[in-house]
């Protein structure tokens, strides 16, 4: 049974499932805190995992004699994963029930997380992370959707900043954490911490959260436009990330030709997997979601790239470079809650904007690196990007979520993630392109050091470049349009 809950205008009547959280007097203080809890122990899992796996990268690369480029791989399979089923999930989610998706990624993913630990060879282990990217997508195309369906415009941008704080708390400990783990009880152990708090999330969900979101109950699900998405993004990553071998250009030129048919057949679907129109007729909307893929794809290799140099070049173990690292994501969970709670006060593009121009500093700076590049001028850079990059997401992703109405959240929660997936593939694509030219597919032993050395400061040339580009679109895309 469904039946409608009015807001105030015109065109903001939402299909929801008779059992949804929501009542007509809005969320109370309780489901407000309950539902941020769980997404926070969600934001935080995910990206402990990937920052304290970049951290084990060079003892898995050892265990299984892996050369540089399938090293990028361990990371890589997942990010491609989660594109994958980001958009299609979050489609799924407003359908059959955000909370029925956003339990079933937690669950996955701790599952997958337990099947790590027994991973015998690299095939394996780089399928369990497909599996792994899986959940997580689930994960990815829900949480902010949930967050910001209960927490109106006035209250949003502060929880959106503290569940941020959190997703960098993960990105902060797991570099620590994981190489004291990697360091004292080896590597496997790091994804056992993901099993019991992704225990704690599910058994909160089923204990605590009544009832479902579903404001799209009904509709059907758009089979061939989630084909063709799937298709045109591994045809593209893919042959992009093996560039510059022969055939990838084909598969990149095929990728693009897909991505511009998904295109045209959404524009005509009834009930598309992908709203064109949030695009076409939404400036905030669009270049937001520019502006996030643009940053993402400028910063994300930088802990992976940096994690090789502190333990390969400059001789640190992974317990020392682990803790060096934590200086960019602690900084970033201290700002982004700042940065918040600013973007519900002041335009958020604002806020938006001086963030990635304080990345493109922070960038810059790693373009000196060199073999002999003291750890002061390392811990700097690091700072200055944590500062820019957490001025950056909470309003950026405020003002996305804010210019589309409740019935799209869960696709626009989808697509803000998979700007975020796409850019930091497109960062993983590049970086293993060079590593190609400039190393090839051998182990990263002394004597390519220099070749590595050229390959960071050609890599963050082209990222300090590329984000600066991005603060144009930044700026561009004008002011927020509210929907409550």
């Amino acid at each position: 049974m469904q039946h409608y809950i009015s807001q105030k205008g015109p065109g903001k009547e939402h299909n929801m499932d008779s059992s949804s959280p929501v009542t007509n007097c809005g969320p109370d203080k309780t489901l407000k805190r309950i539902v941020l809890f769980i997404a926070i122990l969600a934001g935080f899992l995910t990206p402990f995992d990937g920052s304290a796996v970049n951290i084990a990268l060079p003892t898995i690369g050892a265990e299984f004699s892996m050369d540089a480029i399938s090293l990028s791989w361990i990371a890589t399979a997942y990010l491609l994963a989660s594109a994958l089923f980001l958009v299609p999930f979050g489609r799924l989610a407003d359908i059959y029930g955000r909370k029925k998706i956003f339990e079933s990624g937690i669950a996955i993913f701790a599952i997958s997380s337990l099947l790590m630990t027994l991973v015998p060879t690299t095939g394996s282990l780089i399928a369990i992370r497909v599996l792994q990217g899986l959940g997580g997508a689930m994960i990815y195309g829900t949480s902010m959707a949930i967050l910001t369906g209960v927490f109106p415009p006035g209250e949003r941008g502060r929880a959106i900043g503290l569940y941020v704080s959190f997703v960098y708390f993960g990105l902060s400990l797991g570099p620590f954490l994981g190489g004291i783990l990697t360091s004292y009880l080896g590597w496997r152990s790091i994804f056992l911490v993901n099993v019991p708090i992704g225990l704690l999330a599910v058994i909160l969900i089923r204990l605590k959260l009544k009832g479902e979101w579903t404001e799209s109950k009904g509709e059907p699900f758009d089979i061939i436009g989630s084909v063709l998405y799937s298709l045109s993004l591994v045809a593209v990553m893919y042959g992009f990330s093996t560039l510059p071998h022969e055939g990838a250009m084909t598969l990149v030129i095929a990728g693009l030709i897909l991505v511009t048919i998904f295109a045209w057949y959404e524009s005509r679907a009834s009930y598309p997997v992908l709203n064109a129109r949030l695009f076409s007729g939404n400036r905030v909307f669009l270049f937001s979601n520019v502006a996030a893929l643009i940053n993402y794809s400028a910063t994300f290799a930088v802990t992976f790239l940096l994690s090789l140099d502190l333990q390969y070049t400059k001789g640190f173990s992974p317990e020392h470079a682990g803790l060096i690292l934590i200086a960019q994501p602690a900084v970033m969970a201290l700002v982004s809650t700042l940065s918040g709670r600013l973007s519900d006060q002041i335009e958020p593009g604002k806020v938006a904007s001086a963030g990635m121009a304080i990345t493109t500093l922070g960038l810059f700076l790693l373009v000196f690196l060199t073999e002999s590049t003291p750890l002061w001028y390392i811990i700097m850079s690091l700072l200055i990007l944590g500062t820019g990059f957490g001025f950056f997401t909470s309003p950026n992703t405020n003002a996305i979520m804010s210019s589309v109405q409740k019935h799209d959240y869960g696709v626009a929660s989808g697509t803000t993630s998979t700007m975020r997936l796409l850019g930091q593939m497109l960062s993983m694509g590049f970086t293993t392109m060079l590593f190609a030219i400039y190393i090839g597919p051998v182990e990263i032993t002394q004597e390519y050091y220099p070749a590595f050395i050229s390959c960071l400061q050609t890599g963050f040339t082209f990222f300090t470049i590329l984000c600066g580009a991005g603060i144009f679109f930044s700026l561009i895309r004008g002011h927020m349009r509210e929907n409550v």
